[in-house]
């Protein structure tokens, strides 16, 4: 029981994760004040699509901590994480669409409306217990991780490890996403799940449901922040980082590491699924183009930029990159793809290590010039003591 304890409370013990929390609950803290207690047309007044921006881009630093988890710390260069993203989010738009219930466009009280236009005539088995928010938030865990737990099994039993393993959460990826295009599948084809109405009662389109969501995205990344910060600071991470660094010498120590893989893989697994569901109620819709490779791909650029290994440098990368996005969109439209690509060459050449690798660096060398300040003047002051 106290082992149990320890282990649950040691994260908060660290610095660096009472500095993250700290940060996030001051970021939250503002933007929410600064929504409320702002009058409109301020300066400072931060309206609800900003609002509702910032949730977007928690809900991505919360997938990025995800992949974090696996690669920085594992070993695994997982490119099929959009998968389990994606499945989180269409657990939740199915809840979503069922919540519509007789308000859609052909007022059929159980079909989606997009299953009447397609002449369905009863709800197909798989969007049973989706009417209730319990049924669909368990789903949208267990889902991702038990795609996550057969995939691992298979893959760390047979040790498909590298480059290898990567290619196939890829093609893992883009099976999903091929079949999710498809009418038959029963989950809108190309279009995708939308015009959501509400959430738990709450009207989506209110702005105190953004706020709600904002904040509830904020509190998805700390719990999720300090889950994966408890792991890696376990001997469960210490032996996650010998099997990355060398797998067989781990196996030769008796270490059964396919055990080890593959508890970490549902993990993180279950953590993407989790930001899936926050993505979706904020941006309106969940369609295929999520389980889309080069989307996956992106998410490991994330990571990559912020630094690879520290999981708070996940965040930085996801926020960083997101945010350059939106503003690239907007004032270059036609060449935002460019910039995004030049920065990340920018980063690859002169940050190896992302920007928490150069953070990391600077408080080091801040620190040392400031120890070797306090041992000049140590040795000046023993020096005037001696002479007479």
């Amino acid at each position: 029981m106290h082992s149990t304890h320890f282990w649950l409370t040691r994260p908060f013990r660290e610095r660096s994760t009472q500095l993250f929390l700290g940060v996030l609950l001051a970021a939250m803290t503002l933007v929410t004040l600064l929504h409320v207690a702002v009058p409109q047309g301020h300066p400072l007044y931060v309206n609800a699509y900003t609002v509702n921006l910032f949730g977007k881009y928690l809900s991505y630093a919360l997938l990025a901590v995800a992949v974090d988890l696996v690669w920085g710390y594992l070993g695994i260069l997982s490119l099929g994480h959009g998968a389990f993203f994606a499945l989180g989010g269409y657990a939740m738009g199915m809840y979503l669409m069922r919540q519509i219930g007789d308000r859609g466009v052909y007022g059929d009280p159980v079909l989606p409306d997009f299953m009447v236009f397609l002449s369905w005539e009863n709800l197909p088995w798989y969007w049973l217990g989706f009417d209730m928010a319990w049924f669909a938030f368990l789903m949208v865990l267990l889902v991702p991780g038990a795609l996550a737990l057969v995939f691992g099994f298979l893959a760390f039993r047979s040790r498909v490890t590298g480059v290898y393993l990567s290619i196939i959460t890829q093609a893992l990826t883009f099976a999903l996403m091929l079949a999710f295009f498809r009418n038959e599948m029963g989950f809108g084809g190309s279009d995708g799940l939308t015009d959501f109405r509400e959430i738990l009662g709450f009207n989506l389109r209110s702005d105190a449901t953004r706020l709600g969501l904002f904040l509830a995205s904020g509190v998805a990344l700390a719990l999720g922040y300090v889950v994966c910060r408890a792991i890696v600071g376990s001997k469960l991470g210490r032996v996650c980082v010998a099997t990355r660094d060398a797998e067989a010498r781990t196996r030769f120590l008796g270490y059964r590491v396919e055990r080890f893989q593959l508890f970490v893989f549902v993990v993180s697994a279950m953590l993407a699924g989790l930001a899936g569901a926050l993505y979706v109620p904020q941006v309106g819709i969940i369609n295929p183009s999520e389980f889309s490779p080069l989307f996956s791909i992106e998410i490991v650029l994330w990571v990559a930029l912020g630094g690879r290994g520290t999981l708070y440098g996940a965040v930085i990368g996801a926020i960083l990159v997101n945010y350059a996005k939106t503003y690239f969109t907007g004032a270059m439209p036609d060449a935002w793809l460019f910039a995004l690509g030049g920065l990340f060459v920018l980063v690859t050449v002169f940050l190896p290590r992302g920007v928490a690798g150069l953070l990391a660096y600077r408080l080091k060398r801040r620190r040392r010039s400031d120890d070797d300040g306090a041992s000049g003047n140590e040795n000046s002051a023993t020096g005037s003591e001696a002479t007479p």
